[in-house]
This record gives structure tokens, sequence and C-alpha cells, in this order.
């Protein structure tokens, strides 16, 4: 290497070191909006709910407990009793369910597994397909039995495929709703026999329900299933969701019934791009379950409606970045593009974008960055935070030195 370019050298780090300095000294503009404009999420946090969910007071539906909700944003359409604890007998499976088609999903199963039957399965009262022990079906011809016939022998033989033994599944079962926010709930069984302790909520079975039908529609495609045979036809399975005879648009769930319970559903439908789930608990009787059901999915569809409202088509998709090893970061938009409304309210909603002119580093991943509103004739109704898609590094003298050393390299041989 030459003097001349070790002069140069020398001379480029001397004054990438002195910008650096003073660039890191330098105070940096605030990428908060500006005073006098308001903060697009302090603002959703202050607006009021637009849609309140209609109760008793309204009208009543024959059960000691019942919710409605919407399948996509999960807001609370009706509300009786919805956060008293109280057995819900099968409707248990739908978490059984869901933690069996996540573990398909984390391919930790497949639907061809062969799924042993223990004496302790076999041992299962109420609803069932009368396992032998021993007996060995398909993890599918399971999934079979529970989504239509409920059967409550195929449930603790999938909980002992998936956990290991039914303790451990009802354990999973357990960690499972706290994660999602199910505190009313406490499993002791996979399947729902009435056992002291183990209750949940209208509210809750609402949640978990929603989290299935959102993220595992398989399951679809056992629930609306009215019959279907297994062991080559010597079994006959007739779903016991009446529901799928009666009510157009119905996707399912599950049905449940004990002495404790009563007679429990909760049912999802889906019409003109709109989806319901209606949890009914502690009916009296199963056409009374069916009424109420029906009842409240009559509501919703004849209440409530999906808007589309679609992003600004100059919403940006990247943020500049300044004093970043980056100089832009991309965006995540968590808005919905389907927003529910009364009906006849939705023709004039629209979406407004609030975000800064540029970033400061260092900015990471899920950061909030800004907003977008849901607007009706001005008023906000919505608010739903955009975030940072990725981590941006501040910029540092390494970093430049780096980057200033590897362009420099070629120069010897380029000689």
């Amino acid at each position: 290497m030459t003097k001349r370019v070790l002069t140069l050298l020398l001379c480029l780090l001397l004054a990438l070191f002195t910008a650096v300095r003073a660039f890191a000294a330098a105070p940096a503009p605030s990428s908060a909006p500006a005073a006098g404009e308001g903060s697009a999420a302090a603002e959703a946090t202050e607006t009021p709910a637009a849609i309140m969910p209609a109760g008793t007071a309204d009208f009543d539906v024959p059960c000691q407990a019942a919710i409605l909700i919407d399948q996509d944003s999960g807001t609370v359409l009706y509300a009786k009793n919805a956060d008293g604890q109280r057995p819900i007998a099968s409707i248990t499976k739908v978490m059984t369910l869901l933690l069996t088609f996540e573990a398909l999903e984390a391919g930790k199963i497949s639907l061809d597994d062969i799924v042993p039957v223990s004496e302790h399965a076999y041992h299962m009262g109420g609803s069932q397909i009368w396992l032998e022990p021993g007996e060995q079906l398909t993890l599918d011809d399971m999934l079979k039995a529970i989504c239509i016939s409920s059967a409550n022998d195929a449930a603790v033989a999938v909980a002992e495929y998936v956990g290991g033994s039914e303790s451990v599944f009802v354990q999973m079962m357990n960690d499972r709703a706290a994660a999602l926010g199910m505190t009313g709930t406490h499993f002791e069984n996979a399947c729902g026999l009435d056992t002291d302790g183990h209750l949940s909520t209208a509210r809750d079975v609402a949640v978990m329900s929603r989290e299935v039908l959102n993220h595992h529609t398989e399951v679809e495609n056992y629930c609306t299933v009215w019959m279907d045979t297994l062991r080559g036809g010597a079994t006959q399975l007739v779903n016991t969701n009446k529901l799928l005879r009666r009510y157009n648009g119905i996707t399912g769930l599950k049905t449940g019934t004990t002495g404790k319970a009563g007679v429990c559903i909760s049912a999802s439908a889906a019409r003109d791009g709109l989806r319901l789930i209606a949890v009914v608990l502690g009916a009296a009787s199963g056409d009374e379950r069916f009424a109420a059901a029906t009842t409240l999915l009559d509501y919703g569809f004849a209440n409530f409606a999906n808007t589309k409202v679609d992003l600004p088509a100059d919403a940006p998709q990247t943020l500049p970045v300044r004093r970043g090893v980056d100089t832009e970061v991309e965006l995540c938009y968590t808005a919905p593009t389907l927003y529910l409304t009364r009906k006849g309210e939705g023709g004039d909603l629209c979406a407004a974008v609030d975000l800064p002119a540029d970033l400061s580093a260092p900015v990471t991943a899920g950061q909030t960055v800004g907003a977008v509103r849901i607007l009706r004739g001005g008023e906000t109704l919505d608010s739903y935070p955009v975030t940072a898609a990725a981590d941006v590094a501040p910029l540092t003298f390494g970093f430049c030195f780096t980057r200033l050393w590897h362009a420099l390299l070629p120069l010897p041989d380029a000689a």
C-alpha cells in the first residue's frame, strides 16, 4: 500500500470520526406529531365504543348465560350473564380441538397417526363411540368422532396422545386458556363431563371458539359434517348440532349437555361477509338451546354488517430512518380491511393514516410509529397502531469504520 493511500485513509478516518462525534452530539428532532396535532393512539383510547352490546333489557333468550360476538373483530353484540362461571359440558372439547390443531400445525402429529386407546379412555361415560382398549383409529377418525358425535372416549384418547396423559393435557388446556385471557375458566378434564371445579363462562367460550375458527379453519371440515361413518361403515356418526339442517350459513361449532351444565352450544355462522359466534349455556332443553342460538344469530345478521375500509392509496409502506444503519424501515398496518357497523351506517367510512415524516434510530420491531384511524363524518370511531416491521440500530463509529474499511479494501488489489 503506497504512502499516498495510507495518508488518504488516515484523513478519511479522521474526517469520519469527527463527523460521527458531531452527529451523535446533535439533538434528534422528535418523531412525534407536532404540538396541537394530538396522538392518534391517545385519541383511540378516548374514543367511545362504536357498538354497545344489547342485553336482557333489549331481549331475552331461554338460557342461563349467553353471548354473541363478531368473529372477526371480537366485538360483543349481546351479553347475558356472560361472565358467570358454570359448567360447559362438551363445549370443553373446543379447547381440546384447539390444542390438537395447534399440534398438527406445529408438525408434532399428523392426521394419519394411529391414536391408541387406553383403559382410561375406554371408561369414559356419556356420549361415545365405544372405543375398546388397544383399538387403534387414525387421528382423523378421532376428530370426526369428537366433532360430529361429541365422543368423550375419543376426546380423552386424543388428549392422551397429544399430551402424553390426560392430566398433562388438562394442564396444557389451562395454560392455553390463561394465554387467551380466559380468566373465568378452569378445566379438570378434556371432554367436559361434570367434575367439581370444571367451569367456564359464555365470554370465555366465545374467546376459545373464535381462536379455533379464525386460526384453524379446517375445524369446519369436521364440524359441518352432518353424517359420517367409522370402522368401515360399522359405526354411524350423526352430528349433535341440529342447526346444520336448520340454519342458513351455519359453520359449527360444538354442542354439550350434562346434568350440571344443562344444554349448551357454541354456534358459528356466516352470511354476506359477516361471521358471528353465539354461545348459549344452561338451556333447559335442546329446543331451547337451538332457539336461543337462532335468536342471537338472527339479531346479529339483521342489525350488523361488515364494511370494507381500504387504506388510502398513498399510505406509505416505509418510513425514512435518520442516523440508523438502514435508511428506512418497512411498516406493518394492523387495521382490518373489514369494519363492523350497524346496518346502514357503513357508507361513509374512511381510513386516515397518521405518521411522522421520519424516525430516529434506534427503531425496534413492533414499535408503534403511528396509527390508522377509522372515520365517519370526521369523527374517529377506532384507531389501530402502525408498527415498525424490523429493527434499525443507530449508527456507531464502529459500524461506519467497518463500512469504510470494506469500501477501501479493494484499492490495494487494483493498484
